[in-house]
């Protein structure tokens, strides 16, 4: 028997024996990890590809404070505490991340599409807010930036086509 061939065995033993061991399992009454325990639920995303051609159907997602003035004023204070506006600027009117103010939106504007693009992230630049935040404090912002009126004027074209 090689020494290669010997400490792979070994390996496999002393994972056998963990997880045959009490102490290496969980509870069954064990509870479920905070973030895990509020997470929303995950909503239908149609760009997925689906087995069976068929998308399973997703939570209805819906922002408790929708239309709170008094949210909203918090989830301003919110917007500069957690520096959101070192990317998306002052009010939101963009920088070096996209305007949140001017009524377009590349992964949607609903509640639920804001909520997810600050609760999970988004690729190339958007950081995942849900774990610093959870998600009543993501709730508060999106009803901060659905509270933002939209400019008469827009500086750029639209990246959607009509």
């Amino acid at each position: 028997m090689n020494a290669a061939y010997r400490r792979t065995l070994v390996l496999l033993l002393q994972l056998a024996a963990c997880v045959a061991a009490p102490s290496c399992k969980s509870p069954a009454n064990a509870p479920a990890p905070a973030a895990v325990a509020s997470a929303p639920a995950a909503m239908r995303d149609d760009s997925h590809l689906a087995a069976g051609g068929g998308v399973p159907p997703g939570a209805v997602v819906h922002n408790p404070h929708s239309g709170n003035a008094a949210v909203a004023k918090s989830g301003g204070a919110l917007f500069v505490a957690m520096n959101c506006n070192g990317c998306h600027g002052d009010d939101g009117a963009g920088w070096v991340g996209p305007s949140l103010a001017d009524g377009r939106w590349r992964f949607g504007g609903s509640d639920a599409e804001v909520f997810t693009s600050i609760y999970y992230g988004r690729s190339k630049g958007m950081p995942a807010f849900g774990g610093a935040l959870g998600v009543e404090g993501v709730w508060t912002l999106v009803t901060y930036l659905q509270s933002l009126p939209v400019p008469a004027a827009l500086a750029t074209e639209s990246w959607e086509t009509q």
